[in-house]
């Protein structure tokens, strides 16, 4: 780095604000731990800005709530395209927004469904303020260590590790899968040369937040899987599809199901898909039961 002249260097309270109100990149890796009793979990991410010459696009959500004297472990990863207004918004909201849902404790499953059709809606509604952008997401809500809802739109995926094996818990929503859906509401799938199968030859995924110009053809219906925590799950991985671009879902589990700490392993996970070339942004978070 070129050294700046004593002339032309900031003042130093100038360095300050600029730290203040330009945090550093170190934001983007951390971890926690639940502050239950029992069936406790750990976490760590870590997110890399990739090559593919925008700005970071990714977001994640790792954080613990008690409501109604439940704790809750609320993790997400949103995978921004044109901008990242869309999950930014999903970030401050998305969570809110299915825990709000009057069912959320009786029913689960159709409250998190609920939430995400009801947050594209409110995306569609603010378009003018979020732009014409979208995201694709994978959520994971631990209630008190013993239950996961695991939900997705897009291919951002969650993949468990149950006795040392991989179980994907997600689905990528491939716009080739999703064809005949896709061309009965007036859309079309293409594949050019070279490239991904892509809805109205722009999107390579065919369910996502916002994207408002092809909503018309996609949808924000969510998968949803709930899973008991018992002694033989170990953890679970969230990751943008910046990961599973170039890693299989065993390779990730064999590569950090020996490393306790879970900053350590999403570390270890992101660094080996920059090692593989993966030009995309990258986020993951590896979640621990029973720590």
């Amino acid at each position: 780095m070129e050294k700046q002249s004593v002339a032309s260097s900031p003042s130093f309270l100038t360095m300050i604000k600029t730290a203040i109100l330009n945090p550093s990149s170190s934001s983007d890796t951390g971890k926690g731990k639940s502050k239950c009793s029992t069936n406790r979990l750990t976490h760590g991410f870590h997110l890399v800005e990739g090559k593919s010459g925008h700005d970071m696009e990714d977001y994640h959500v790792a954080e613990y709530k008690i409501k109604k004297n439940h704790e809750l472990g609320l993790f997400a990863i949103f995978d921004g395209h044109l901008g990242d207004r869309v999950p930014t918004y999903l970030k401050h909201n998305l969570f809110n927004n299915i825990l709000d849902e009057p069912s959320f404790w009786k029913d689960p499953e159709m409250a998190i469904k609920n939430a995400y059709r009801a947050t594209d809606k409110l995306i569609l509604q603010n378009s003018t303020k979020l732009g014409p952008g979208g995201s694709t997401a994978v959520t994971a809500i631990v209630i008190d260590g013993k239950a996961l809802w695991v939900a997705n739109i897009g291919d951002s995926r969650a993949v468990l590790c149950e006795r040392g094996c991989a179980n994907q818990l997600t689905v990528d929503h491939e716009p080739y899968n999703e064809r005949r859906r896709i061309e009965k509401q007036g859309g079309f799938v293409i594949t050019l040369p070279g490239d991904v199968p892509r809805v109205n030859g722009q999107l390579a995924v065919a369910r996502a937040f916002g994207d408002q110009s092809l909503k018309a053809h996609l949808s924000s219906e969510p998968d949803v899987r709930h899973v008991p925590i018992d002694s033989t799950i170990e953890f679970v991985i969230l990751a943008s599809d910046g990961l599973w671009k170039v890693m299989k879902n065993q390779e990730a589990v064999d590569l950090v199901k020996s490393v306790r700490d879970p900053q350590a392993a999403a570390k270890r996970l992101t660094m080996e898909a920059l090692a593989r070339k993966s030009k995309d942004d990258i986020s993951c978070i590896v979640i621990r039961f029973g720590c």
